[in-house]
């Protein structure tokens, strides 16, 4: 069969919104050696978050130990220690809720609703999408599994250049994935159209072109075909899981429950924190960053930000914490604090904090967040994220990870927020990769770096502020 160019956003477009993306396929890489020289692969930016930080001591001991998780990726991240982001501390706000606004703006909050600047993944975005991002797709993606609500700095990481939220975040698997591929409409109104719904999957609409691009008149390959039968049927997975879909047949599921785990107010009683499972917090997060990295994959999204736990979070964390199939810890923190309400969260793991004990809770808890990071990461580095250029998703995008606090106890904000921890992936050979690093700059300094090898015009921070360069991380 003759080479046939197809055009790297080929999409199997269906009814209403409905539109799903296909992987790198053959067909859509270019045959001439002039062409293949300089494979093209998009601009992508990504905040990871997750809530309460990692004590700066802990990270002295490299991938020893609540770092372990993320050694398998270790030659694609660049691990930064001793950053400084104290300059966002607000006083008479919080402590938890400066250090989460800061988060990849190192400006302090502008109230209780709005960042002080822009995050990283909006400047990349405006630098490099002026005039909007090609049709079909999401302008930024916000997802996160979170329980502490009281300010929106706590969960929400992506700000546009005015510090105005980015886009409404998704709490809930379903939801996410009805924003990456679009609600499907059945027509009519009430009830009876609301059942309608339910009984359609979103692949549904997209059976036409489907049959085209994987029947005999296909420009496609035997292997193309089977790639993207195979992509389908991974939505397909997606979509029951996050809908709970038993299919009796294809077309008649039965109407999804709603998530297992409290979201909204019944989320953040009070401030109380609420009790649950290791398996009832992890089992809808590894939902959630499947459907977000599936949905980075068939280029739906190129900017965004997710989060695994709000900052401050308070949650009574139970049950059995294994990794690689060993049991590392068993968590029960109102029993182990001996304390119920907000004063049996594991919040307070980070607030007993002490350089000269164990801080076994407190690493475990530690050690989890990193587990499910490393979850999300690694989705991005699969076979399936490889790109036209030989790198993987994760290799050529920039994935921004880091949190609220280099210690926890808010006596001393000098402690408070610096050394705060921060990697990044290389970004399609921006950044320097592979190694951990003392960097000993303020994270403004890092910020403004990481923007000025995207070729960004706009500066964080303060006009007249004296900028460094941070060249020691850049490739």
């Amino acid at each position: 069969m003759s080479h046939v160019l197809l055009n790297r956003r080929m999409l199997l477009k269906g009814l209403g919104s409905a539109a799903i993306g296909l992987p790198l396929l053959e067909e859509m890489i270019p045959s001439s050696l002039a062409a293949a020289a300089q494979p093209q692969v998009p601009v992508r930016a990504f905040n990871v978050f997750f809530g309460l930080g990692i004590p700066a001591p802990l990270q002295t001991e490299g991938f020893d130990d609540v770092l372990e998780p993320l050694k398998p990726l270790q030659d694609k991240l660049l691990i930064m220690r001793n950053v400084d982001q104290v300059r966002c501390d607000e006083k008479g706000i919080n402590a938890h809720y400066d250090g989460a606004s800061g988060a990849f703006t190192a400006e302090p909050p502008d109230g209780e609703a709005k960042a002080g600047g822009p995050s990283i993944d909006q400047v990349i975005r405006q630098t490099h999408y002026p005039k909007g991002l090609p049709s079909g797709m999401v302008p930024t993606l916000m997802g996160g599994t979170f329980f502490r609500r009281s300010r929106v700095g706590r969960y929400v990481h992506s700000y546009n250049m005015d510090g105005t939220v980015a886009a409404t975040i998704q709490e809930k698997p379903r939801d996410l994935f009805e924003r990456v591929f679009g609600t499907v409409s059945a027509g009519g109104s009430g009830n009876d159209a609301a059942q309608r719904r339910l009984r359609r999957s979103v692949l549904d609409t997209v059976v036409e072109d489907y049959r085209f691009y994987t029947g005999q008149n296909s420009p496609l390959g035997s292997a193309s075909k089977a790639r993207v039968a195979d992509h389908l049927d991974r939505i397909r997975e997606y979509e029951r899981r996050a809908f709970a879909m038993q299919h009796k047949n294809r077309n008649a599921p039965e109407p999804p429950p709603r998530s297992k785990i409290p979201h909204g107010g019944p989320a953040d009683p009070g401030g109380q924190g609420i009790d649950i499972t290791v398996d009832e917090l992890t089992s809808e997060w590894r939902l959630l960053a499947d459907i977000y990295a599936l949905a980075i994959q068939m280029d739906r999204v190129r900017f965004g930000s997710l989060t695994f736990l709000a900052a401050g979070e308070r949650i009574r964390l139970t049950g059995d914490y294994e990794y690689n199939g060993e049991k590392r810890w068993t968590f029960d923190d109102p029993s182990q604090l001996r304390a119920s309400g907000d004063k049996g969260c594991s919040h307070e793991w980070w607030h007993k904090f002490n350089e000269k004990k164990k801080n076994e809770a407190l690493r475990a808890h530690a050690h989890l967040k990193m587990r499910e990071v490393s979850y999300f990461l690694q989705a991005l580095n699969s076979a399936d994220a490889r790109e036209a250029n030989g790198r993987t998703i994760l290799e050529n995008s920039l994935i921004t990870i880091s949190t609220e606090s280099g210690d926890g106890r808010h006596n001393d904000v000098k402690r408070e927020l610096s050394g705060v921890f921060h990697c990044i992936t290389g970004a399609n050979g921006r950044f320097k990769t592979g190694q951990i690093m003392d960097v000993g700059q303020e994270g403004l300094d890092v910020y403004n770096t990481l923007l000025d090898a995207f070729g960004a015009k706009v500066k964080l921070g303060p006009a007249k502020r004296d900028a460094t360069a941070v060249d020691a991380i850049r490739a």
